[in-house]
């Protein structure tokens, strides 16, 4: 589950990132940037720590997907995915290239919905070594009432 939930993760990340690097390629928007400008919003420290903390979110996500205890990473991985949703619609909403923009959303959405799928159905104990190997209990009990 937590290899499922960092390759989901490491995959919205990469998309995430390609699709503001993509952006680039639309009539405007460099000649804008070197005008100080992205998205109407000045170029400015302050937005730009924004953009970098928005963008650690999916990557520290592989990170603690890979890392943090099984309850811990269940309640965090259905928390950010959720919140990631609203967030990945707000390129589309207002842009004018809406294909562009409205797959890219279509398929963070896809990744979300993965990472919300697992999380939820997250088994909520680890099968043991010996469980692995042996009969399970209803096997065994019904064997011995037979």
């Amino acid at each position: 589950m937590r290899a499922k939930l960092a390759a989901a993760w490491t995959s919205f990340m990469f998309l995430y990132a390609y699709v503001d690097i993509i952006a680039f390629f639309k009539p405007g928007v460099v000649k804008d940037i070197l005008a100080g400008v992205v998205f109407e919003f000045d170029i400015n420290q302050t937005l730009l720590t924004t953009f970098i903390a928005l963008m650690a979110i999916p990557i520290f996500m592989i990170v603690l997907s890979m890392t943090l205890p099984a309850r811990a990473n269940r309640i965090t991985n259905l928390i950010v995915a959720s919140v990631q949703i609203p967030y990945a619609a707000f390129n589309v909403v207002g842009e004018s290239w809406t294909y562009f923009y409205g797959l890219g959303f279509a398929l963070e959405l896809i990744l979300l919905a993965l990472i919300l799928r697992w999380a939820w159905t997250w088994p909520r104990t680890a099968p043991s070594a010996t469980m692995a190997t042996s009969p399970d209990r209803e096997t065994v009990r019904a064997q011995r009432q037979a």
